[in-house]
């Protein structure tokens, strides 16, 4: 009688347990199909666009965007990597507050530094009228550097990626033991060639992997070539959709583009290979080398230029441009636009970080090859720049909106219109697909340290495993589920391409804004919403710098 009287409830309790792999497969479909759609578009559609482009500025793209590529990874994995060296083993003036300050760079999207150096530094900014009005000189009787250029785009990406490398080459510093350091001098090395062959190969991981998330960024950026007239395989994207109106061209370009990601990707996992490294059963931290006089001074000021250029200095431009600005952030007009960006940052957030949780909760409690696939897709999308992700998805949702109207109209007679394509929802997919790789990394980072005995325990106690993620992982995963919030949060307010491309019509955020303003040459009036999107992006790495000073205090206790 009893069993009886479960079944339903068992058959019930059963049916269930499918919604969240039903769920979890629509959400993979949906971070898979840009890709798709891309290579079907490409292939399918018209290519007397694309022959133009090949015959025009094809080759120019391919050249400026490997030029880019290659300038902006070399100088900020040489950037990160010193830096961080010299915080992790070094001792010199300044180095707590300096170790904190190379961090800061993260919170700029480039081309707010573009604008704010732009400013500054053309011919009519501030330092060439100063040099003009105190020589004497003519417009044609010097010559400075060009800052709208392929240089000076590779400069302003490098002050704000090589953070990336910065962090994961400090924390690969800061994990080796003494001990390897200490057994590499024991046979004759120097300290400089301790560090170049044993420190270094250890750490090369880590790097590898800081490169490559600086080289994912630089084929994606879009604000930053467009204003300095670079033309990249990105700036052609745009162009094609919509000075060209051509989408299949669009998508042949974004194939293109994907090339150079999954080039990267294939780069960085070669380099890997299999290395392991062992860094012995004894931990013992690195003892600290006390700089004096020139190597003081030289540390020092290696550490404090990044950070100054990065920073300091474009917060110092930015905030002088916005008093001349006639421009106010609190007229309606531009409240409306911090509202249009608060109003997507958290949609995204919230979608990227539950879904992030669906796929890691399976991933964690079911080892399956369909929990391991939809992980893999999850994280897909980090890989592929926002350009590519919007072309991506507007095609098949255009598509099918109409082919909908067009039966709509032909049968009953009523226009169903667009019901996808311009949507927020959309463009919050397309954040949900570029972000997800990184609310993945927090969920993967904060779950690491729940010892699988307690799910066991849990288990063991009759929980299930919604009651298992409720009751034992969300009360233990918060600070980093907050973190990959906040981290979403701020990569949507900066993020231009998708949100330019797939925003509903008169629906504009400080992004868009401030791009538009620029590219009129109105720069003063771009300064303030570039400095809302700066004040912003500043909280998740406040949060970073809080988190680094705990670990430090916590090796001192340790120690």
């Amino acid at each position: 009688m009893t069993d009886t009287a479960l079944t339903p409830k068992r058959r019930a309790h059963s049916i269930l347990g499918y919604v969240p792999w039903v769920i979890s497969g629509l959400v993979a479909a949906i971070c898979i199909l840009p890709h798709v759609s891309v290579l079907v578009a490409a292939f399918m559609g018209s290519t007397e666009t694309l022959q133009s482009l090949a015959e025009t500025v094809l080759g120019r793209y391919t050249q400026a965007t490997l030029i880019l590529l290659i300038t902006v990874v070399v100088f900020s994995t040489l950037i990160g990597t010193i830096t961080a060296w010299l915080v992790t083993t070094t001792e010199f003036t300044g180095r707590r507050v300096l170790e904190i300050a190379l961090v800061l760079p993260l919170a700029f999207p480039a081309y707010v530094l573009a604008y704010a150096y732009t400013h500054v530094l053309d011919h009519p900014g501030i330092v060439q009228s100063t040099l003009r009005a105190v020589t004497g000189w003519g417009p044609r009787d010097y010559w400075f550097p060009e800052i709208r250029s392929l240089g000076g785009a590779a400069a302003m990406l490098t002050l704000v990626l090589y953070p990336y490398v910065y962090l994961l080459a400090r924390a690969a510093f800061a994990t080796q033991s003494a001990t390897t350091f200490y057994a590499a001098q024991s046979l004759g090395q120097t300290r400089w060639g301790a560090f170049w062959r044993v420190s270094l190969p250890m750490a090369r991981p880590a790097i590898a992997s800081g490169a490559m998330l600086v080289g994912m960024e630089t084929i994606a950026d879009f604000g930053t070539v467009s204003y300095f007239g670079v033309q990249t395989f990105a700036v052609g994207i745009y162009s094609s959709w919509f000075t060209f109106a051509d989408r299949a061209a669009a998508a042949q370009l974004s194939l293109g583009l994907l090339a150079f990601a999954l080039l990267l990707a294939i780069i960085e996992r070669i380099n890997r290979g299999e290395a392991r490294y062992a860094y012995g059963r004894k931990f013992e931290q690195m003892p600290r080398l006390a700089l004096t006089g020139a190597a003081n001074a030289g540390a020092m000021f290696a550490c404090f230029l990044p950070a100054f250029l990065g920073c300091i200095l474009p917060v110092l431009m930015l905030s002088e441009m916005a008093t001349g600005s006639e421009q106010s952030l609190f007229s309606p007009r531009y409240l409306q636009f911090a509202q249009n960006s608060v109003t997507l940052g958290i949609c995204a957030a919230i979608l990227t970080v539950s879904v992030a949780l669906l796929f890691g909760s399976l991933a964690r409690n079911r080892d399956s090859w369909f929990a391991t696939a939809i992980l893999y897709i999850g994280r897909l999308g980090y890989a592929v720049p926002g350009g590519v992700i919007a072309v991506g998805l507007l095609v098949p949702f255009a598509f099918f909106d109409n082919t909908l109207d067009a039966y709509m109209r032909e049968t009953f007679g009523i226009s169903t219109g667009l019901l996808f394509t311009g949507s927020i929802w959309l463009l919050v997919f397309a954040y949900m697909i570029r972000f997800l790789a990184a609310a993945i990394g927090a969920y993967e980072g904060g779950v690491a340290v729940i010892n699988p005995n307690m799910d066991a325990a849990a288990r063991v106690l009759g929980q299930s495993e919604w009651g298992l993620l409720r009751r034992v992982h969300l009360p233990l995963l918060r600070p980093s589920l907050f973190t990959a919030l906040l981290i979403v949060f701020v990569d949507v307010m900066k993020e231009l391409p998708a949100t330019l491309i797939m925003r509903p019509f008169n629906f504009d955020t400080l992004a868009v804004q401030a791009h538009r303003l620029a590219a009129d040459e109105r720069l003063a009036g771009a300064a303030v919403p570039s400095l809302v999107i700066v004040a912003i992006g500043t909280l998740p790495v406040i949060l970073l710098c809080r988190r680094i000073r705990n670990e430090q205090g916590n090796k001192k206790e340790d120690a």
